[in-house]
């Protein structure tokens, strides 16, 4: 509970000093790209939609003493849809986000996630930003444990299928559904209730993402659709979605999606999201109405990308740990 004393904050200055010039730097390119920033409230019906996170709930006590279960947020995305909705075209938000049940030198329960969204463009645009922003780190190399990554380097963009053939020598597309199949294509094991997605994560974990971001910054995308429960599918292929991850010396840090805006279909995945988590770990989130709403009253076309902003400050530096780049940890 010290990390205010000087000299464990004097050893984070420098880090500290260089998030605040990223930061300033970032805020500059999207104005120069006519993108509002905006701020959305942190507290909300529900936290997100992902399966596997955990949320921090709490109670909204109101005036006449009612009291509204309300959650913070685990990504501003269903408020930053709903100001697209509303007539924003171009958008982004620095955000504090948070995430149960979760710790590492990678994770935090509370981080600054960098949010944005482009209406009318499609997720090639926003592949683009993330690049530009890699560039704008000022450094002539990202860093992580022995890993570099020239940030200036044209991304390399890898389906997730050609990931699994080149580094698990496994026909993904052809496993999906079957978690047995995967695991045998794969040597990878199988555990007791294990779903099909279970052993694409760990496939993903064992051989694939340490090798992704080497040299140069990886795109995977393409995502099976499964995965995607806010992306649309890919034209053509209706097996694969247009998602994507930005990688850098094996670390994910951006997530993206060519954003699903058909309200029936979203409904229906958010459902089935729900169902799954209350499968496997017994609890279910609310649906926000309010974002489906917002879908029903008409989403425009858009793409849009979440980047965790204390892991980028960590590779531009070289930080060992995300708490090397915070002001202040939780504890």
């Amino acid at each position: 509970m010290t990390d205010w004393r000087p000299d464990k904050l004097g050893r984070r200055l420098p880090t500290l000093a260089a998030r605040a010039r990223l930061q300033a730097a970032i805020r500059q390119w999207f104005a120069a790209e006519d993108f509002v920033e905006v701020e959305t409230p942190i507290l909300q019906v529900a936290p997100g939609a992902e399966v596997h996170l955990a949320g921090f709930a709490t109670e909204w006590e109101l005036p006449d003493g009612e009291e509204r279960e309300r959650w913070l947020h685990s990504s501003p995305e269903f408020a930053m849809k709903k100001l697209l909705a509303g007539g924003i075209p171009k958008l982004f938000q620095f955000a504090r986000v948070f995430r149960n049940a979760e710790g590492s030198a990678l994770h935090h329960p509370e981080f600054t996630m960098l949010e944005w969204y482009r209406a009318g463009a499609g997720y090639e645009a926003v592949m683009a930003d993330c690049a530009a922003l890699l560039a704008l780190t000022g450094v002539e190399e990202l860093r992580w444990q022995e890993h570099r990554c020239d940030p200036r380097a044209e991304p390399e963009r890898l389906t997730v299928a050609e990931a699994f053939q080149r580094y698990a020598g496994v026909d993904l597309l052809a496993t999906v559904g079957s978690a047995e199949t995967l695991s045998h294509a794969s040597g990878v094991a199988m555990h007791a209730g294990d779903g099909w997605d279970d052993v694409f994560f760990r496939v993903m974990f064992e051989k694939i993402e340490r090798r992704l971001g080497m040299g140069r910054p990886t795109i995977l995308c393409e995502y099976p659709i499964s995965m995607a429960a806010l992306a649309r599918a890919k034209p053509g292929d209706p097996r694969v979605a247009e998602r994507f991850e930005l990688y850098v010396c094996g670390v994910e840090l951006a997530n993206a999606f060519g954003e699903l805006t058909d309200p029936a279909i979203q409904r229906a995945r958010l459902r089935a999201d729900m169902d799954e988590k209350e499968r496997l770990y017994g609890v279910r989130w609310p649906i926000d109405d309010d974002f489906l709403a917002a879908l029903d009253h008409g989403l425009p076309d858009c793409a849009g990308v979440a980047l965790g902003f204390d892991r980028l400050v960590m590779l531009a530096t070289g930080a060992s740990h995300i708490e090397d780049v915070l002001w202040l940890p939780v504890r």
